[in-house]
């Protein structure tokens, strides 16, 4: 299904700016409305009622973010958005009517880049879809770094496109969007701390709020990995957090 591109105003941004958003969402009124007020800010709107047409959509064409609902017929939501994470470069952003701060941060955990909750203003999804997909921009090409796609250390590989964690076990894992950023950043660092201010503005996009856990989770999830080789994530009290490689053979 693809949304009536009519309301399109051509001139208000240049074709190479536009992007291609997905709505899923199984209301037929919020996603027409949806549908409509993104394709006049100048994008490429698609949509879809579940997640069968969700994945038919992505199948189909490329898409740059996905504005995902949690309450789904079928599968839900936060189920789709796990999938959505073995996907490089697509971005997701929940909406849900459901607004208490476990809800928000189990939305974000399950790896959506933001969460908002119904109702909304259409004008707030607009600037939080330009906000992701800026911190998209930012985060996704390493532009200042043209040739170097992974980052090894002490047996384990980063790789900076696929967001893969490669062990020395063997083991591929997957990164959610929210704890490879911290893991890439607390890298880069090279035995720095980083705060959680740092941390929150950089991988989640907003800035840190003393009942925020999402770093504290994303930590403590890869720490998990890290249990078999010599890397550690230690905790600074008061300042943040430092990622030690106390091998003497690091290569970082």
């Amino acid at each position: 299904m693809e949304c009536n591109e009519r309301h399109v105003l051509p001139t208000s941004k240049p074709p190479v700016a536009a992007k291609t958003l997905l709505v899923v969402d199984d209301d037929d009124e919020i996603r027409e409305l949806l549908c409509d007020y993104l394709s006049e800010n100048g994008d490429h709107v698609l949509a879809a009622a579940d997640g069968l047409e969700m994945w038919a959509q992505l199948e189909r064409q490329a898409v740059d973010l996905v504005v995902l609902d949690v309450m789904l017929p079928g599968e839900d939501g936060l189920s789709l958005c796990r999938q959505l994470q073995s996907r490089p470069g697509l971005s997701v952003i929940m909406l849900s009517a459901k607004g208490s701060a476990l809800d928000r941060i189990i939305g974000l955990e399950v790896g959506a880049d933001d969460y908002l909750t119904k109702p909304f203003e259409p004008r707030e999804l607009v600037a939080r879809i330009k906000a992701v997909l800026r911190r998209q921009a930012r985060a996704e090409p390493i532009a200042d770094r043209p040739v170097t796609t992974h980052r090894d250390f002490v047996g384990y590989r980063l790789d900076y496109v696929k967001r893969l964690l490669h062990t020395p076990g063997g083991q591929t894992l997957t990164l959610p969007r929210s704890d490879f950023r911290v893991l890439r950043d607390l890298l880069q660092a090279r035995e720095q701390v980083l705060s959680r201010d740092q941390l929150t503005l950089s991988a989640m996009g907003r800035e840190y709020s003393p009942d925020d856990r999402s770093i504290d989770m994303c930590i403590s999830r890869l720490r998990q990995h890290f249990k078999e080789g010599h890397v550690q994530i230690l905790t600074v009290r008061n300042e943040g957090y430092l990622l030690s490689v106390y091998s003497p053979e690091a290569a970082v």
